[in-house]
């Protein structure tokens, strides 16, 4: 089955509303999933979807109340999101920190008590496109082991950093995860019953495997060995501790919807117009990505953009399991979804 993203947009809408979301938070939630999916991120998009359902009907996901600015200061602050949608949440944060770096040159709002949030390239990206440097940070719960070690004491805890560019060719974004691959490729071929490739994770006795449920149960391996542990460690304490948000063995409800959510956000807006000057800034940007062309170098960002192009021609491909999953979630809510997707 297939769904275009106009489509996939509107079904997340639709049956978020009738699970009693409100329209600005179904609105951002609908958005972001499409967002992870168009830019080739399948593992936090639409497969992730059935997830926030089951966390909305064990109570993890609050529908009522609203987040909250527990501290403030004219260039930080801290936002306990009350176990909100992390998409909502988190979209509010940056905002907050965008516009204290318009004023102040940066701005950074740490989050706890909020929920998974889907991709993280879209929040880096609301400062980009406001001619600013997004940077975001989170922790998971467990699912690598330390540098030598066994058993999952470390999440696969994601960076993503958006540069803005005056070049309408370029988008500039890293979006990655500490771990060799994201925990959701894991839960998706799981989901399809196909194993993983070689080398992306022990089971729990700490022996290779490429099934993804002994993975799951044992631990993804770090990208680069140990450099990859390092960065997952500095992640750990900063997107944790910092924030007062959980780290290490107490991190839990990201890929578990039945418990309440206690990873940390840590992110950060930076205005050029305070440094260098955003003009400046943007030129010399622009001028190391056609240095960087002229070799036939990559620019991060690339890749999601062919993927947009792609998925917005031909749109989203969606398995049997995960089409069979949002018929019966739409169901439940006497919603006939069929018509969305297409042979």
């Amino acid at each position: 089955m297939k769904i275009s993203i106009d489509n996939e947009r509107e079904l997340i809408s639709t049956i978020l509303k009738a699970y009693n979301v409100k329209d600005i938070e179904a609105t951002i939630v609908a958005d972001v999933i499409t967002d992870g999916d168009l830019k080739g991120f399948s593992t936090h998009g639409l497969g992730r979807f059935p997830q926030y359902i089951k966390s909305i009907q064990a109570g993890t996901i609050k529908l009522e109340g609203d987040y909250e600015i527990e501290k403030e200061t004219e260039s930080s602050a801290m936002i306990n999101g009350n176990h909100k949608f992390g998409h909502y949440v988190t979209v509010k944060a940056m905002d907050l920190a965008i516009e204290k770096a318009s004023k102040n040159g940066i701005g950074v709002v740490g989050i706890h008590d909020s929920n998974h949030y889907g991709i993280a390239g879209y929040y880096s990206d609301q400062a980009s496109v406001q001619d600013m440097i997004g940077i975001v940070i989170s922790n998971t719960e467990p699912a690598m082991a330390p540098f030598g070690g066994k058993k999952a004491l470390l999440g696969t805890n994601p960076i993503t950093i958006s540069i803005p560019t005056d070049d309408i060719h370029n988008y500039i974004c890293v979006d990655m995860a500490t771990s060799i691959t994201a925990r959701g490729k894991l839960l998706e071929s799981k989901r399809k019953g196909e194993p993983i490739p070689e080398g992306l994770a022990l089971d729990k006795d700490g022996k290779p495997t490429t099934d993804p449920s002994e993975g799951l149960e044992g631990s993804i391996l770090p990208f680069g060995g140990f450099k990859g542990y390092a960065l997952a460690f500095m992640f750990e304490l900063l997107a944790g501790p910092l924030v007062s948000a959980a780290c290490g063995v107490e991190v839990q409800g990201t890929a578990t919807p039945d418990k309440m959510c206690t990873k940390g956000d840590l992110l950060i807006a930076i205005d050029p117009e305070h440094f260098a000057g955003s003009m400046q800034f943007k030129f010399y940007v622009d001028q190391f990505v056609r240095e960087i062309r002229e070799e036939n170098g990559v620019i991060p960002g690339d890749r999601e953009i062919e993927n947009m192009n792609k998925f917005m021609e031909e749109g989203i491909t969606v398995d049997e399991t995960l089409y069979n999953q949002l018929i019966e979630i739409a169901e439940a809510k006497d919603l006939d979804i069929t018509s969305y997707f297409e042979e």
